[in-house]
């Protein structure tokens, strides 16, 4: 395609900008966004006709940019952009990343690396869900996280009660003990459920040898307890505690229940240093934490 110079010189009253038109051969529509770019457009070339661009001259963009901030008298060298390449990311890695609604990440990797060590002894169980709780938090603010692991959200973010062996606002012994009414730490998974003494409830099968694994012996168990709300919180200055159990609300201890109950994770973490050692060590070949996303 042949292209018309002829109205450059007609069009184009910057010497500069005609010149380098006329030495590079480009059309008088480019010239004319050079000069509104440059600010010297002129009323009367908005008349000029748009021919399109032939092929192999640069898009007048980019040409007009390289021109006025260089200032050059010669055609710029123009670079194929290169597109982005996008972060791959997991709905647990952004939660793990972010905090998920302020859970620390420290604790979410220790609860992603006991679910992928879990997996990797056969434990069968969801992959969409995953429960929470970190009792190094005083019992008056929430504790436990229930996260959607396929859509990187939280789904719950309660309150939570402890044994009453356990410690007053603060967790501070846990134990796997019959009728030491303290909480055990560990990966846990959720049964089925049954209305009992405490209401509605849900079973917890602890996985954790010398740690929870007598959960159930010990009827250890998910449920609502009136105790356990804001206003228990602000007259005592800490929620009232269980025999063990992880207690919710009465009001969200159905809801929470059902939806993580048969077969989800839940992971109990605590600032106990037999358990914690125990936990940095774990089965999946020792040397710490990998959090080994992959296999969840």
């Amino acid at each position: 395609m042949t292209v018309e110079t002829s109205t450059i010189s007609a069009g184009v009253r910057n010497p500069r900008l005609r010149a380098l038109g006329k030495a590079l051969r480009l059309p008088a529509i480019l010239l004319t966004l050079v000069g509104l770019s440059s600010g010297s457009y002129l009323p009367e070339m908005a008349s000029l006709s748009a021919a399109p661009a032939p092929v192999g001259v640069p898009a007048p963009a980019v040409v007009a940019a390289a021109i006025i901030s260089a200032g050059v008298t010669e055609a710029p060298a123009v670079t194929p952009a290169i597109p982005a390449v996008p972060a791959i990311a997991s709905p647990a890695t952004t939660l793990l990343a972010k905090g998920a609604d302020g859970l620390s990440p420290k604790v979410l990797a220790m609860a992603l690396d006991a679910v992928a060590c879990a997996k990797t002894r056969g434990v069968a169980a969801r992959k969409d869900l995953l429960t929470v709780i970190d009792y190094s938090l005083p019992s008056t603010e929430p504790r436990l996280w229930v996260l959607d692991l396929e859509r990187g959200e939280v789904l719950f973010h309660e309150l939570v009660a402890h044994g009453r062996g356990t410690g007053d606002n603060y967790a501070t012994r846990f134990s796997n003990l019959n009728d030491s009414h303290q909480t055990s730490l560990g990966l846990f998974l959720t049964g089925g459920t049954y209305t009992g003494g405490n209401g509605y409830s849900l079973k917890l099968q602890g996985l954790d040898k010398g740690f929870n694994d007598l959960a159930e012996e010990r009827h250890i168990v998910m449920h609502g307890a009136w105790y356990v709300s804001n206003e228990q919180a602000r007259a005592q200055g800490r929620l009232g505690r269980s025999w063990g159990c992880p207690a919710l609300s009465e009001k969200m201890a159905p809801r929470v229940i059902d939806t993580i109950k048969s077969g989800s994770f839940v992971f109990s973490y605590g600032g106990d240093q037999d358990w914690l050692q125990s936990a940095s060590s774990n089965t999946c070949g020792g040397g710490g934490a990998t959090t080994t996303l992959a296999a969840l």
